[in-house]
């Protein structure tokens, strides 16, 4: 039999009864016998893999291990993802160090193919560790089915706390959030951006997420998310406008979007 998730409502009300019963539901959602059999061929196979090579071309553990980062759009691009693991993270100019979704990169660490002699994956715990963020974004896709807001929602709690964390510069951490679709999206839409914002030069981008982070937290960086609380702040923003957007909304983010434009063009001028 198959669970779906639970969810009667949207925005704010869904987000806090998805909250209030996700224990229950990601259980009962990760005891699906389809689940199960995944992890069981998983922790089968994955210990006798050697090279990318071997792993992108079994096509189930390729499945599951793109699955476990958000990745699995990119199951039929299989030479993209063998570069990728080859090229490992070691080296500054890796291919993934150089993508801006940091998802590529965590997946080429997480192995370390290009990296060590022996990968990671020969590593007792290690299917342990990719089961569990597996299952954790099969119930975020599975929520976002139903809405996909709340798998938004659910994917800042852990991709945004963790850029948070990271060693980089504060302009390098919002050029990842820019190029993350998941976490842009949710900026975007908490901060009232329109489409056209991602029109306008990445420089006045990072500095617009920067000036409207501060006005909303009293903050400017992105460091500060790596606070549970400053995130539960964010959500409820993305999703209070969820619940908001309306007639009036496209008129706000028409002259949003002029005012930046027009901002930019300035800025060039001068």
């Amino acid at each position: 039999m198959t669970f779906a998730p639970v969810i009667p409502l949207g925005g704010l009300a869904g987000w806090s009864f998805l909250k209030r019963t996700m224990p229950t539901q990601a259980q009962a959602f990760g005891a699906q016998a389809a689940i199960k059999r995944d992890e069981a061929y998983f922790r089968e196979k994955i210990g006798g893999i050697d090279t990318a090579e071997e792993l992108v071309a079994d096509a189930r553990l390729l499945r599951i291990t793109l699955s476990a980062f958000g990745l699995e759009a990119d199951v039929p691009n299989k030479y993209f993802i063998r570069k990728i693991l080859e090229g490992g993270t070691l080296k500054t100019d890796a291919l993934a160090n150089r993508l801006a979704n940091k998802q590529y990169q965590k997946l080429a660490s997480a192995f370390g193919f290009g990296d060590f002699a022996t990968p990671r994956n020969k590593i007792s715990d290690f299917a342990d560790k990719l089961l569990v963020q597996y299952k954790s974004q099969r119930f975020a896709a599975a929520v976002g089915e139903q809405n996909n807001d709340l798998r938004l929602a659910l994917n800042l709690e852990t991709q945004l706390r963790d850029l948070a964390g990271q060693t980089m510069s504060p302009k390098a951490k919002w050029l990842t959030v820019l190029g993350s679709p998941p976490l842009r999206a949710v900026f975007e839409q908490a901060f009232g951006l329109p489409k056209a914002f991602g029109a306008i030069d990445l420089d006045r981008q990072v500095k617009t997420l920067e000036t409207r982070a501060q006005a909303a937290f009293g903050n400017s960086s992105v460091e500060q998310f790596s606070d549970p609380d400053r995130i539960n702040d964010l959500v409820r923003r993305f999703l209070a406008r969820s619940d908001s957007v309306g007639a009036g909304a496209g008129s706000q983010s028409a002259q949003v979007a002029l005012t930046l434009l027009q901002q930019t063009s300035l800025s060039m001028r001068l």
